[in-house]
């Protein structure tokens, strides 16, 4: 292990020879035992290897950019839930000053995924994409169950839509605090996307972001 992660092991956690660490590449995972600690580089003997558990459920999040530390906790959150993909959206009615800086965040936002895969010891970090309008990301979301969270009174019960589902993929789009506008809803439609209520409650963002996936994951992530 070299560069910042070998110093933050060796110099603010201080390692030291003889301890065990699960390592992971993204593919595997294996116990390592620490031969020597440097600097900046900190060599492991690889000791054993784990079995991998992955997901059954890819789920991609089109999650509207808000306040910054409300969206941070919210990805933080979804990458604890085994989200696959995290797209930042532009909605019609997201604050333009948060969509304008949000490209400036992206490193930000990476390093908060790679901790939070850490903490809950997932074996591959959560890809983060570009910002993108919600329109033109609908259009592309093609495979796989889409849903679309909505505190309409007449959109579907999410539990409703997930009864009796098989499916391995779920896109799921939770839009920003002032709501879709109509036209976003139209787009969404047009994809394939399915209205869904979260309940009678107006939520959060970042409270839909936890509830929705926490919902898939009882729904869809059995064996």
């Amino acid at each position: 292990m070299e560069g910042q992660a070998a110093h933050h092991l060796g110099r603010v956690l201080r390692a030291q020879t003889g301890q065990l660490y699960e390592l992971s590449d993204g593919e595997q995972v294996w116990v390592g035992r620490i031969e020597s600690v440097g600097r900046d580089r900190v060599q492991f003997a690889l000791v054993e290897e784990l079995p991998v558990v992955q997901p059954r459920v890819e789920v991609t999040l089109l999650l509207s950019v808000v306040k910054f530390d409300a969206f941070e906790w919210a990805i933080e959150k979804a990458t604890e839930l085994a989200v696959s993909t995290i797209v930042p959206l532009a909605a019609e009615r997201g604050e333009k000053a948060l969509l304008t800086a949000a490209a400036k965040r992206a490193e930000r936002w990476k390093k908060i995924l790679l901790e939070a895969s850490q903490q809950c010891r997932r074996v591959r970090v959560p890809v983060l994409g570009e910002l993108a309008k919600a329109e033109s990301i609908f259009s592309a979301s093609k495979n796989g169950l889409r849903v679309m969270l909505s505190e309409r009174a007449m959109a579907t019960p999410l539990r409703r839509i997930l009864e009796g589902q098989r499916t391995t993929r779920v896109i799921m789009a939770i839009g920003p605090e002032g709501g879709w506008t109509d036209a976003e809803f139209e787009a969404a439609r047009s994809c394939g996307f399915l209205e869904a209520s979260l309940g009678r409650l107006i939520l959060r963002t970042e409270t839909a972001v936890i509830a929705a996936l926490a919902s898939l994951n009882y729904a869809l992530d059995r064996e």
